[in-house]
């Protein structure tokens, strides 16, 4: 069974004046038309700008977050050869010193002698610079030119539980890069025709608990540039999903919930990943390493057990060509708030 979600097609605003979600939000749409005028709602807001970039070499991932009352700020890196990986993570509490704003391509920046993370829009690029003096004993300097051609489709989707309670989400895909990142001595490079990256832009009023699985990718397979992106647990029973496929900078928009399988216990073992009534999404997710973040603070408490791995199997795009996804590195998450 699909559900009818609504294509917004004009520019609109997230929430109405007394910070309740706006019906005519309510939808999906191609590009960022979604404008996220959060209000009121004390200690409810939560915001975040998320990116996470598939090297050759190695994953990196830089995160500012905003909860209401406390910003969290996180890098990571992670060497497909030699395993070796890192996080890096602050907490200010408060957060007065971290603006998220309300368009998903505004610029937005943290700066402070621990960590500085820079996420600067102008012109069909982002500028993603990140410094940390201190990354497992080293210095990390990441300077990356992520590039959104203009051409290119992104899902842009308001997940509505109610109106007190709904959340807006971006995913931007395949997004060529180039760039570097350096650790000590140590340098990865970034060529724009094999490294991509993947905006994950979140801004929503979210219940106390929550939980919710991602799985998404970002790689070239067989010449064209191939993104997938499935969400579940929260978007179930809204009526609308996160779930896409981008070929090329074309959306195939998923009306459909897609089941996530996998055992909690032993998240490495495999992972099905597959849309409820049909057949038109069905793959195998199998990890080869797993981060576990864990933060246990007085306000907040967050559990996020996130796979690195590829996927195996098939997805329907909407002209009903069947794509074949072979080895596709990606990632797959179990997230657990109480926030």
């Amino acid at each position: 069974m699909q559900h009818f979600e609504r294509e917004i097609t004009e520019p609109v605003l997230l929430c109405d004046d007394k910070g309740l979600l706006n019906p005519e939000a309510i939808g999906f749409s191609r590009r960022p038309l979604i404008t996220s005028n959060l209000s009121k709602n004390f200690m409810r807001k939560k915001k975040w700008n998320s990116w996470c970039v598939f090297g050759e070499d190695i994953l990196f991932s830089a995160t500012i977050t905003h909860l209401d009352y406390a910003a969290v700020c996180f890098v990571y890196v992670l060497n497909f050869e030699t395993a070796r990986f890192f996080e890096k993570r602050i907490t200010i509490p408060g957060g007065r010193r971290v603006k998220l704003f309300e368009d998903v391509l505004d610029s937005i920046k943290f700066v402070d002698d621990t960590m500085s993370i820079q996420m600067i829009h102008l012109q069909n690029e982002t500028h993603l610079s990140v410094s940390i003096p201190d990354f497992d004993n080293d210095v990390l300097h990441a300077d990356l030119h992520i590039f959104h051609p203009p051409e290119d489709e992104t899902l842009n989707v308001v997940i509505p539980k109610n109106r007190n309670i709904y959340q807006f989400t971006a995913k931007q895909h395949i997004l060529p890069t180039n760039g570097f990142v350096k650790i000590g001595e140590q340098r990865y490079d970034f060529n724009a025709d094999y490294s991509f990256s993947v905006l994950n832009f979140g801004r929503g009023i979210w219940p106390r608990h929550a939980s919710w699985n991602w799985a998404m990718a970002s790689q070239r397979l067989g010449g064209r540039r191939i993104g997938l992106n499935f969400g579940g647990q929260w978007t179930d029973g809204t009526g609308m999903t996160e779930n896409a496929i981008f070929v090329d900078g074309q959306m195939t928009k998923v009306h459909e919930d897609v089941l996530f399988t996998y055992d909690d216990q032993r998240y490495m073992k495999p992972w099905k990943i597959k849309t409820k009534f049909t057949d038109n999404i069905n793959l195998t997710f199998t990890p080869f390493f797993e981060r576990i973040s864990k933060t246990d603070a007085k306000l907040f408490r967050t559990e996020v057990n996130q796979l690195i791995g590829y996927f195996n199997g098939h997805v329907r795009l909407q002209d009903d060509s069947i794509l074949h996804i072979r080895q596709m590195l990606g990632c797959a998450e179990d997230h657990i708030a109480k926030w």
